[in-house]
Parts: structure tokens; C-alpha cells; sequence
């Protein structure tokens, strides 16, 4: 069975950092693409970021892009969203995604993906 699993979230104060991490099990990792994903309330969810399967192409979204940054580590099954210089309008739940097949690149839209983590919460605020 496919899952992911993310941990990491809480509150930072703005400036601060924190690292999310994306445990997967139930599939070899090296043959997905991973993408990050946040989502306020009432608005949609949007991406953040995307590590490909095949050469490890990553993807950021204009809005994070120098601040975070993406990673895998296929031998833990683990995938990573370094985040720095963390800004309020960072607050959001983030979500981890899976899409199968080998592909030298990544989207970061949400449709692409078929297999989610469950959210977990960043809270930046002094």
C-alpha cells in the first residue's frame, strides 16, 4: 500500500527555518516524482515544489523559489522541503505528492499527482 507520511510542520517565527520531511513506503521511490503542495482555507492548493524521478530535476514556485529548497534521499525513501527565511505568508497546510514513472521533469500542479500525504501545518508568526 502506497503512503505517504509527513512530519516536520509546526510554528517558526519569520526569518526562521524548518524541514519537512515525506516518508513514502509501499513503492520504490526512485520511479516517483515527488512534489510539495500548500493550501490555506478558501483558497486553492497550490505547488511549491517538485523533485523528478529521473535525474533529480527540481521545480520551485516563483513565491519560494531562493528560500526553500527541495531534496530526496531514495535510500530512506524520504524527500525533504528545506524552508528558510520563512515569511507569514508561508502559513498554510502542506502536503507531499506522488505521481509514478520515470521523467526527466516535474510539474508542480496538483492534478499531475495521484498519491497524497495526509497535511501537515506551518505556522509562521512572531
Amino acid at each position: 500500500q502506497l503512503q505517504l507520511v509527513e512530519s516536520g510542520g509546526g510554528l517558526a517565527q519569520p526569518g526562521g527555518s524548518l524541514r519537512l520531511s515525506c516518508a513514502t513506503s509501499g513503492f520504490s521511490l526512485d520511479s516517483y516524482s515527488i512534489g510539495w503542495f500548500r493550501q490555506v482555507p478558501g483558497k486553492e492548493r497550490e505547488g511549491v515544489s517538485c523533485i523528478s524521478s529521473s535525474e533529480g530535476n527540481t521545480v520551485y514556485a516563483g513565491a519560494v523559489k531562493g528560500r526553500f529548497t527541495i531534496s530526496r534521499d531514495n535510500a530512506k525513501n524520504t524527500v525533504y522541503l528545506q524552508m528558510n527565511n520563512l515569511r507569514p505568508e508561508d502559513t498554510a497546510v502542506y502536503y507531499c505528492a506522488a505521481v509514478g514513472g520515470l521523467y526527466r521533469l516535474c510539474m508542480i500542479r496538483p492534478a499531475e499527482y495521484d498519491y497524497w500525504g495526509q497535511g501537515i501545518q506551518v505556522t509562521v508568526s512572531s
